[in-house]
């Protein structure tokens, strides 16, 4: 297994985060919680949200869940 790290921000104002052209993802001010790196990167490059800290999770390495 690997170690990823999970970025938690807070959300200063509400923040749409489009992962692809057909999703939006919509997060209010005042929310905090776990988010992927992409809208991490998004959310603070606009100004809509802090990084609170940074949590570790272990992620399963290209092959783990191949048959045994």
């Amino acid at each position: 297994m690997t170690e990823r790290t999970v970025p938690r921000l807070k959300f200063k104002k509400d923040f749409d985060f489009k992962p692809s052209s057909q999703s939006t993802v919509a997060y209010r001010a005042g929310w905090e919680g776990p988010v992927t790196q992409a809208c991490a990167d998004a959310a603070v490059k606009a100004g809509a949200a802090d990084l609170i800290n940074v949590e570790k999770s272990k992620g399963r390495k290209d092959g783990d869940d191949a048959a045994a």
